[in-house]
């Protein structure tokens, strides 16, 4: 490619086409209006109850695999203990049709 600039005005008519744009004017208190807004977002962004403090701290990617891990270990162990009470239940129903006679059944 050619370096050199074919056309001699180039650099004046970007200089004149930098001057000629225009910068509106910011309306008067605009700094003070965006950190209020901002302000206003982040309360309304607040939960509305503990419920969705809680939800929204768990959900957190950082402590989304903990949660996960915790609600697995408590099913687990949630299902060892139905597991085996219903075992047992089972052993005595079991243990009661072949001790006890036919007309206690």
């Amino acid at each position: 490619m050619n370096k050199n600039d074919t056309h001699p005005d180039g650099p004046q008519i970007s200089a004149l086409l930098r001057e000629s744009r225009m910068s509106p004017a910011l309306p008067p208190c605009f700094q003070q209006n965006v950190w209020r807004r901002i302000e206003n977002a982040e309360a309304s962004a607040r939960p509305a109850s503990w419920l969705d403090a809680l939800a929204a701290w768990v959900l957190r990617p950082r402590l989304a695999f903990a949660t996960a891990a915790v609600l697995l270990f408590a099913g687990i162990l949630l299902g060892v203990r139905e597991g085996s009470q219903s075992a047992r239940h089972e052993a005595q129903a079991r243990y009661l049709a072949a001790v006890a006679p036919a007309t206690l059944r």
